[in-house]
């Protein structure tokens, strides 16, 4: 980021960040407010629909009272009661009658054993039991209760209570109920922002223009007064419904956008004024330092030529000497930095040339000196010694000749064909081996399937773990070579070798740092694992080395198989 871009973004959140809060915090404040007088204004109309209910209840008390004082003075309703048939449809039509009078939507008298006797609601329930009804009613935990009673023209919910009455030595029960209809849920809203609905264990009744459930208004504030239901054909237990007052919050809402408006409105003006001044500003610090960083880009290694010469006194110009004269300085020292690299490069290729060609010789001088002792010993058996160790001369003569092509290309082959690693393996063990018994033992499994890898890389890798191992050897024990097939972490073939051996081992301390460059605890070598390493990385494969001081070191390579066509 440039300094122009830093002083103007600076100057930007000096001005802009706290008028922006400044704006926020007015605007949340104004939500905040707004949103308690209309919470404030819902709880108010909860309480009055409690307090409307209550009143209700208290007058249905009343007037299930008063009817209950003339079921004891009717005569011909205790005669029907009696079982004279000359009043039984005096008795069928009474809480018809008596509803109408008294402004009821559900009335019924009933009997102990809850057999109606008389339904203002529904003629036609006569002599049906209903026993659970007034129990529930009686047993309800506040005078304010809801029931779902039928009529012909279907279900509707009441506020119901219960009143009882003795007759002619029968207790009888009077149930009576004020309907809760559309009507009246909206008689209880005093505006069109004010919504009550009614949920009950049915579903919910809404007031007549009300087609979307409150509920589910995301721009709303929801208040509920819960009240004890018992819905039809229902058990006796405790249900719930809830009279939900709903408040829309569309006319806030339309407030605070047009109060958003004309705060952005205003913080707009000032952040326009406030970036023209800045860029104002930052232009006129920026320009000269510009100039000086367009100078140091055409600074180059090999072109240390820019002129940082000024008239300046201020601290641009303090700079513009101070660069000048770390360029003199940075030529001197590029010069010697080459000298320096080009003298490292010839020692880094001395050292890796010197590594690979001793493991290249070391077959080769054990077959010189075994024909050296069998032409001491036995030289009638030299031509044949020579004719069984003849291949291993090739090999070793070969592997060097193709390990200085690589180096006259001054890069490993990168070519991969399909290699045998248990070939490989016995050739470079040939070289370790002295005639029937020798530090190496091989156990390698037959028919493992070939490997893509470079066949000089291969020889290589196996070498210097031989080489390694077998340095590592004090007098006695041996290295084991094993190959056997084995399974990538992808689950895909692959063919492992491990050398391990008896020798002294590798120090803890030693054993994470052994894959490092120059790395070494003997006088000579320290490239081997750093090479096996990154040409088995360039085949895809691993290496583990496992090691306990005084107790051997175990090498684990693992080569995916060459399942495709060699890659070039």
């Amino acid at each position: 980021m440039s300094l122009r871009n830093r002083l103007l973004r600076s100057a930007l959140a000096l001005v802009l960040g706290p008028l922006l809060v400044l704006v926020v915090v007015i605007r949340e404040e104004t939500a905040k407010r707004l949103e308690r007088e209309y919470v404030r204004r819902v709880d108010s109309l909860i309480a009055v629909i409690e307090g409307d209910l209550e009143e209700q209840a208290r007058r249905l008390a009343a007037r299930l009272t008063a009817l209950s004082e003339t079921v004891a003075e009717d005569d011909r309703l205790r005669l029907a009661l009696g079982g004279d048939d000359r009043f039984r449809a005096y008795r069928l039509n009474w809480a018809g009658r008596a509803a109408t009078l008294t402004g009821l939507a559900l009335l019924q008298l009933q009997d102990e054993t809850g057999t109606i006797l008389s339904s203002g609601h529904f003629r036609n329930e006569f002599d049906r039991v209903d026993a659970q009804t007034p129990e529930w009613l009686a047993s309800a935990p506040r005078e304010l209760t809801l029931l779902e009673a039928r009529r012909p023209t279907g279900p509707f919910w009441a506020l119901a209570r219960v009143d009882s009455v003795r007759l002619a030595n029968r207790t009888l029960r009077v149930v009576g109920g004020v309907e809760i209809d559309r009507g009246k849920l909206a008689a209880l809203a005093p505006d069109d922002d004010l919504v009550v609905t009614l949920e009950h264990p049915g579903g919910t009744l809404r007031p007549d223009g009300v087609a979307a459930d409150p509920l589910t208004a995301p721009a709303a504030i929801v208040r509920a007064l819960r009240l004890p239901a018992l819905p039809l054909n229902a058990a006796p237990t405790r249900r719930e419904a809830r009279f939900v007052v709903t408040h829309s919050l569309s006319p806030m809402r339309a407030l605070l956008k047009s109060l958003d408006a004309w705060l952005f409105a205003a913080w707009g003006l000032v952040a326009l004024g406030t970036i023209l001044l800045a860029i104002r500003f930052s232009s006129r610090i920026a320009r000269p330092l510009e100039t000086l960083a367009r100078q140091t880009a055409s600074l180059d290694l090999d072109k240390l030529d820019a002129d940082f010469d000024t008239d300046r006194r201020d601290e641009v110009g303090t700079l513009s000497r101070f660069l000048g004269e770390m360029t003199v300085r940075l030529r001197t020292s590029v010069s010697r930095l080459r000298d320096a690299e080009r003298r490292a490069t010839l020692g880094d290729v001395a050292r890796q040339v010197n590594h690979d060609l001793r493991n290249g010789f070391t077959p080769i001088r054990n077959v010189v000196r075994h024909l050296s002792q069998v032409a001491s010993d036995s030289p009638q058996d030299l031509p044949r010694v020579f004719d069984e160790r003849h291949g291993t001369l090739e090999s070793g003569l070969t592997y060097l000749e193709q390990l200085a092509s690589s180096y006259s290309r001054m890069s490993p082959g990168r070519s991969r064909v399909r290699c045998d690693l248990g070939h490989v393996v016995r050739q470079a063990a040939e070289g370790r081996m002295e005639r029937d018994e020798g530090p190496v033992r091989l156990s390698l499994a037959p028919d493992l399937p070939p490997v893509l890898a470079d066949p000089v890389g291969l020889r290589r890798v196996v070498e210097n773990l031989l080489a390694n191992s077998c340095e590592s050897l004090r007098g006695a024990g041996c290295v084991r070579v094993a190959t056997e097939r084995a399974k990538t972490g992808t689950g895909d073939p692959a063919v492992c070798l491990t050398v391990a051996d008896d020798g002294a081992g590798i120090p803890p301390d030693d054993l994470d740092r052994i894959f490092d460059p120059f790395f070494t605890t003997k006088e000579t070598g320290g490239l081997g694992l750093s090479i096996v390493r990154r040409l088995l990385s360039d085949w895809g494969g691993t290496i583990r080395v496992e090691s306990e001081p005084d107790h051997g070191t175990r090498c684990t390579v693992v080569l995916p198989a060459a399942i495709t066509e060699p890659v070039s």
